[in-house]
């Protein structure tokens, strides 16, 4: 079979115990407005929903909670809204204690903004007074001030006298974000906000929110389970599974250098292609890769490879060959057999057609080469 594999040896990699971005740190210096320590919530006392969590939100920082339904993301944003008590660990805000086992600071007292799923306006009001409807401790003008801004800053001039059903669902969207942001929360929650909204109209608004809150400085935590969502939004992201944070980090570091299995198939298709160390490398079926974890000669192990990083070259007489096209606009995604019978997946630009049957080598370029202990649990790509 002819391979070429081009991955880049000498790259800063590590994975699982070790992991390093190659961004920026933009947290440096900013003061942490979130800190949970060693955090679990349990609807059962012998079933933890969350489990050891522990993570800081700094100054105007966005971060996303991302995760598969059950995971517990939902979990962690009501404690933190103080919806729900923390059996061990705490929770503090802006250096204050609001959440333990012994101390629960009622939601009210936490000067914390939500946005709910499903927006939760008051139908009988208008627009002008669903956001007012938090400020009845301001003067009659104050309130118009602080209405008559937000009103500009999230587009909403005009329609400030319908109701709620005269609305589109962007336009609720904003009307429920203006509301949350009326009292100037230290700390802005919003649980899958975008959940409810077409795929256009869930990027507009997604280019429009995080423009929102960079312009306002708002600390943010979103909940979601779409990892372009978080991908696009966040500074960091927390990544959930059964409870537990597998990872938490940049965009990037998470997608190129997921620290477990999961994380790296959950945040983007991945293909797992099993391998052997022999002399420093990893020795596979798509050609070697450098040994940047450092396991022992003879240890058996798993490559992580994304599309991107498998390139086709149709050769005759090769053996592997192409079983599928699946054509996604600006890209073709074609599923390959190798000749072990194991798949793996290309991603060629829109105008790179090939017919499935087609024989072809693969070009293999990794800029990262992520491995992972090979266990009876290791993952396989599949179909």
């Amino acid at each position: 079979m002819s391979l070429v594999n081009e991955s880049i040896p000498g790259e800063p990699q590590t994975n699982s115990g070790g992991i390093r971005s190659n961004t920026l740190d933009t947290t440096a210096g900013r003061a942490a407005v979130l800190e949970l320590r060693d955090v679990s919530c349990a609807y059962e006392p012998t079933r933890p929903a969350v489990e050891g969590i522990t993570f800081s939100v700094h100054q105007g920082e966005i971060l996303c909670l991302l995760g598969p339904s059950g995971c517990g993301k939902t979990t962690i944003l009501r404690a933190i809204a103080g919806f729900e008590r923390v059996t061990t660990g705490s929770i503090a805000l802006s250096g204050q204690l609001v959440s333990s086992r012994d101390t629960v600071i009622p939601t009210e007292q936490r000067h914390i903004g939500m946005v709910f799923q499903e927006y939760a306006l008051f139908p009988h009001l208008r627009v002008d007074k669903n956001i007012a409807f938090g400020l009845r401790h301001l003067s009659r003008a104050q309130q118009q001030t602080v209405v008559d801004d937000l009103l500009a800053l999230t587009g909403l001039r005009g329609l400030e006298h319908r109701y709620p059903h005269e609305l589109s669902g962007g336009q609720q969207q904003r009307v429920a974000l203006a509301r949350a942001l009326a009292l100037r929360p230290v700390l802005l929650l919003l649980d899958e906000p975008f959940s409810n909204l077409d795929p256009d109209m869930a990027g507009r608004m997604r280019q429009d929110l995080h423009a929102l809150l960079r312009q306002t400085k708002t600390t943010a935590i979103l909940v979601t389970h779409d990892h372009d969502e978080a991908f696009s939004m966040a500074d960091r992201v927390a990544v959930l599974n059964k409870g537990r944070l597998e990872q938490f980090d940049t965009p990037e570091a998470i997608y190129h250098l997921p620290s477990t299995p999961f994380v790296a198939d959950f945040v983007g298709q991945a293909d797992f292609i099993e391998g052997v160390v022999k002399d420093h490398v990893v020795t596979t079926e798509i050609g070697d890769f450098p040994n940047t974890q450092h396991f022992a000669t003879g240890a058996h192990v798993v490559v992580m490879i994304r599309p991107d990083d498998i390139h086709i070259v149709p050769t005759k007489g090769a053996e592997a060959h192409i079983l599928a096209r699946q054509f996604k606009g600006s890209e073709n995604v074609y599923t390959i057999q190798l000749p072990s019978g194991q798949i793996v997946h290309s991603s060629e630009s829109s105008l790179s057609i090939y017919q499935v049957g087609t024989a072809i080598a693969l070009r293999v370029v990794a800029t990262h080469t992520v491995l992972f202990p090979q266990s009876p649990g290791s993952p396989q790509a599949t179909l």
